[in-house]
């Protein structure tokens, strides 16, 4: 399921998904745009740096899918 949150925050602060993913850090948008269309989710660290650059709360990005690693999901309570 697509994360219309995510892409309507990013929207909001003009970025596009490259200017996005070099602003976090990333070679290109593969990964952000894995996020958007629910394929992936972030990092804890990289879901806190996408809350720091879009200006929203983690919950209103991601719920509580957020991954403590790059192969695992974890669901904070």
């Amino acid at each position: 399921m697509k994360n219309t949150r995510l892409i309507e925050a990013r929207k909001n602060k003009n970025l596009n998904q490259t200017e996005l993913a070099e602003i976090l850090g990333f070679s290109g948008k593969q990964s952000v745009a894995n996020w958007e269309n629910g394929y992936s989710n972030p990092t804890l660290e990289t879901a806190i740096r996408l809350s720091e650059v879009l200006e929203k709360d983690i919950k209103f990005l991601f719920g509580n899918k957020v991954q403590d690693s790059h192969t695992k999901n974890i669901s904070a309570s």
